[in-house]
């Protein structure tokens, strides 16, 4: 079965969740990005061992910053699913594009001049 999720999404590859930096992810909503999911192991099934508990600390320190810079802590979030699991894959981002949807644009998109 082929599995659909929304053509928005943009991924971006890494080896591991716990590899992307907190730079990376407020360059994304700099850059006009609406939202940021990260996605990876099971916690405690991580290849690099605590790379998903290290993701998982960074992306709550994220939230609490975009709750302050006003652009709003829901528009960033983190999921934890098996690599066969194509299905909750596609189901997450489905999900997070309706919520994203809700929320609007980022309020700190670049303006267009």
């Amino acid at each position: 079965m082929r599995l659909s999720y929304p053509t928005n999404i943009k991924i971006i590859k890494v080896p591991c969740t716990g590899r992307v930096d907190i730079l990376f992810i407020l360059k994304a909503f700099e850059n006009g990005a609406d939202g940021v999911c990260l996605i990876g192991c099971l916690e405690g099934e991580c290849h690099f061992l605590t790379g998903n508990i290290r993701a998982k600390k960074r992306v709550e320190y994220i939230k609490s910053l975009l709750e302050e810079t006003g652009i709003g802590a829901e528009r960033v979030a983190m999921y934890n699913i098996s690599a066969a699991d194509g299905r909750r894959f596609a189901e997450i981002a489905r999900e997070m594009t309706e919520k994203i949807k809700a929320l609007g644009p980022n309020p700190a998109k670049k303006q267009v001049e």
